[in-house]
């Protein structure tokens, strides 16, 4: 089998939509608390500064059911198996996952690989002899399957039982703008997981060129005045240098 066969996996996140004038949505429902009147008026009367003074003073105070009102849908692609087991652990999203049970595993479907692996040319070389391997295993059990007369769905779902963590996936998930504040403070941390972690930077940096004041100051812990991480914090915050030396925009997907 070639090595096409385990083609490595580019991460791809598309912001889909979002909250029309998210910070001015905010800004009306968190203003409406104390105000007499309708937040349908509230958001055709208030001034930019006044959207601007509103939504800092919102987070500055904790009033974080407003950022609520404000949902953010994207599309990821080419994230491993083991990434997206981290992904749902945030429960306060709504989450579409492509099925393996489903839609077959087939050419298109490549392999994330672990940085660290592709620099070492004797890592890699393991690595995608195992991933050719899992492919193999994976087709024969679907060949086998099928030549029985079973249906795909059933084929499939046996099947991909060999697939490794590594396998890519596909995933729409929406998170309100209280929720992803969340995500980045935990995801964007250098002690998560480096995939999850890139994702969380790329979703970062996709709402904050839409809504820049709902995500201001979101970010790790040490980004915004101290680290949570006590005796496992590294100590090492992050600076403006590092964040543009991620080129996040390769990360970011077409928009149709």
């Amino acid at each position: 089998m070639s090595g096409a066969s385990a083609v490595p996996a580019e991460l791809k996140v598309t912001l889909l939509q979002h909250t029309p004038l998210p910070e001015r949505a905010v800004a009306s429902a968190g203003r409406l608390c104390y105000a007499p009147v309708s937040a349908a008026e509230l958001k055709e009367v208030m001034s930019e500064d006044d959207v601007r003074r509103l939504v800092r003073g919102l987070v500055r105070s904790g009033h974080m059911s407003a950022l609520e009102h404000a949902g953010f849908t994207f599309a990821i692609d080419g994230i491993s198996r083991a990434c997206s087991h981290q992904l749902v652990r945030h429960r306060v999203a709504s989450y579409s996952q492509q099925s393996q049970r489903y839609v077959r595993f087939g050419s298109e479907g490549g392999f994330v690989v672990p940085p660290h692996i592709a620099a070492s040319p004797e890592e890699y070389a393991v690595f995608q002899e195992a991933m050719e391997n899992a492919r193999r295993s994976y087709e024969r059990l679907v060949e086998l399957g099928l030549a029985e007369g079973r249906g795909n769905e059933s084929v499939f779902e046996d099947a991909r039982f060999v697939l490794p963590n590594a396998a890519e996936t596909k995933v729409v998930v929406t998170m309100n703008a209280r929720e992803l504040r969340h995500f980045f403070a935990l995801r964007c941390c250098r002690r998560a997981q480096w995939e999850i972690s890139r994702l969380a930077w790329t979703m970062r940096h996709l709402v904050c060129s839409v809504a820049p004041l709902l995500f201001e100051g979101s970010g790790p812990g040490c980004m915004i005045g101290g680290c949570p991480e006590g005796k496992m914090s590294c100590g090492r915050s992050y600076t403006d240098e590092e964040i543009d030396a991620m080129e996040l925009d390769r990360f970011v997907g077409d928009v149709g």
